[in-house]
């Protein structure tokens, strides 16, 4: 776009490409300068070009098919969480052979799918979750949603989903070595969009490691790697504000409600063989939410079993998954019934480390051994700890703060345990986007009951730091507090 050529689809002619050095190079030094030497020269300025050129779907082809049959709105009184739609939905397919097809906005419908689609079978799925406020102003705005993205971009990856497996990061690196003029043994000749180019045009392609030098050089400079296949984050935005903007009546008239929105991968290859999908299916849908908890910020108890494990160090812990999720739910069942408990606490390795509870991150307010009042949640480097956006957001306000001592560490149970014995833990929560935050009075572990607090301090929890998180983010949320993280539809 930047340098007058139009490329066809996503893809780009190597002949274009070259002309449009050309002329640059012209234009600044009276001189032709070659493909190698203008990529040295000019990776910053075709930073955009690259991102635009190797992104995915745009927001601007957007095609919307408005619903003749609205749905009636319901009543912010008895919303539960997830059980209504809104009237519209986000979809937009990929394919090995054509990659992105055009995105649109549809009226909400089931699909249609072969048996045989390998999210059924094998679980290739991952899933994102944020939401969108009708702010005190009358303005609809969304929390955070690139944060979203981020982890999304992060967890398609990890489920290679979509995930081109020449050119992903491995094949992308192997590109950039000196001397790989060829793409890996495992490409497929005539899908390479280099390969393709260079089969049209009498110009000689560039040895595929110069060409990979530019690309390497500008997702290094913008921080991240991205294939041809997978999508910009920002352009979901888009189109997830487009939609919401669609929907906007669905967005509660309610301080205590909200619209939450779901994008999720797929993958619909009708085939059963275990090996990279070349069908996706990227959808979004939308759904007015109340309290994710009937029961407020009354406390919620867990139950703390070693026997069960949610993550392990190289699995998928720290990645959106569904795959993550569905075996919790057992788990789950099993401390309601057996302990009365509506959360599990899960805990790794002989040390029994307290890593998140049920589905959301883990906080622990004490004082600590050396006397000094710290907030604590668990270490992301082990990698089985989700990042979560609303953990990002309570760790950024504490910080803020500068009250008290806030530490990402490991916290064996052992540990947790004396600290509680010796009167010097204040208050355990968990927070998530769908909860904000969920106070813990009681952990039942290794048959022994650990009440949090006194029975007083629950009850009233007016002054409690787990309070202020919720009180403070909602006002952000809400937009009673003006802040950065909300992001208006613009559209």
């Amino acid at each position: 776009e930047r340098k007058g050529f139009q490329p066809s689809g996503d893809r780009i002619s190597t002949s274009a490409l070259r002309r449009s050095f050309c002329t640059r190079s012209r234009a600044a030094t009276g001189a032709e300068m070659s493909l190698k030497a203008a990529i040295r020269s000019h990776s910053r300025a075709l930073a955009s070009c690259y991102c635009r050129l190797y992104s995915s779907f745009r927001a601007d082809d957007l095609r919307i098919q408005v619903t003749n049959k609205p749905g009636s709105k319901p009543d912010t009184n008895s919303l539960t969480f997830g059980t209504q739609f809104s009237d519209h939905m986000f979809e937009v397919n990929w394919t090995l052979q054509h990659g992105w097809g055009a995105p649109e906005i549809k009226p909400l419908a089931p699909f249609v799918m072969h048996p045989a689609s390998k999210v059924f079978h094998y679980a290739q799925e991952c899933f994102e979750g944020l939401k969108a406020y009708r702010c005190v102003d009358g303005t609809i705005r969304v929390f955070r949603p690139m944060e979203n993205m981020k982890r999304m971009l992060r967890t398609a990856e990890r489920g290679n989903l979509p995930q081109v497996f020449y050119f992903g990061t491995s094949g992308f690196l192997a590109f950039a070595r000196p001397g790989a003029d060829s793409a890996p043994k495992h490409a497929p000749k005539g899908h390479c969009p280099l390969q393709a180019a260079e089969s049209k045009t009498q110009t000689p392609c560039p040895p595929l490691h110069a060409v990979a030098a530019l690309l390497y050089t500008v997702t290094y400079y913008y921080g991240m790697a991205m294939s041809p296949m997978q999508f910009d984050g920002a352009e979901l935005v888009k189109c997830m504000k487009k939609l919401i903007s669609i929907d906007s009546e669905w967005v509660p008239h309610s301080d205590q409600c909200s619209l939450y929105v779901r994008p999720t991968i797929i993958a619909i290859e009708p085939t059963l063989g275990l090996y990279t999908s070349h069908h996706v299916k990227l959808f979004v849908i939308t759904s007015p939410v109340g309290a994710y908890y009937p029961t407020g910020l009354k406390p919620v108890s867990l139950l703390a079993d070693p026997q069960f494990v949610r993550a392990w160090p190289g699995g998928c812990g720290s990645v959106k998954l569904g795959s993550n999720y569905a075996p919790t739910i057992a788990v789950q069942a099993y401390a309601l019934k057996e302990h009365n408990c509506q959360q599990v606490l899960w805990l790794f390795g002989d040390d029994h480390l307290m890593t998140e509870v049920g589905s959301m991150n883990l906080f622990i307010y004490w004082i600590n051994e050396n006397g000094e009042e710290e907030m604590v949640t668990p270490a992301l480097e082990s990698g089985i700890v989700l990042p979560g956006i609303t953990r990002k957001s309570l760790l950024q306000l504490a910080q803020e703060w500068n009250e008290f001592k806030v530490t990402e560490q490991d916290i064996p149970m052992k540990k947790f345990v004396k600290a509680l014995k010796e009167g010097r833990v204040r208050e355990v929560f968990g927070a998530g986007t769908a909860c904000v935050v969920s106070p813990v009075n009681k952990i039942i572990y290794e048959g022994e009951e650990l009440h949090i607090g006194s029975e007083s301090e629950t009850q009233s929890q007016s002054s409690s730091l787990t309070q202020r998180f919720y009180d403070t983010l909602l006002d952000i949320q809400y937009f009673r507090t003006p802040h950065k993280w909300m992001e208006t539809l613009d559209v």
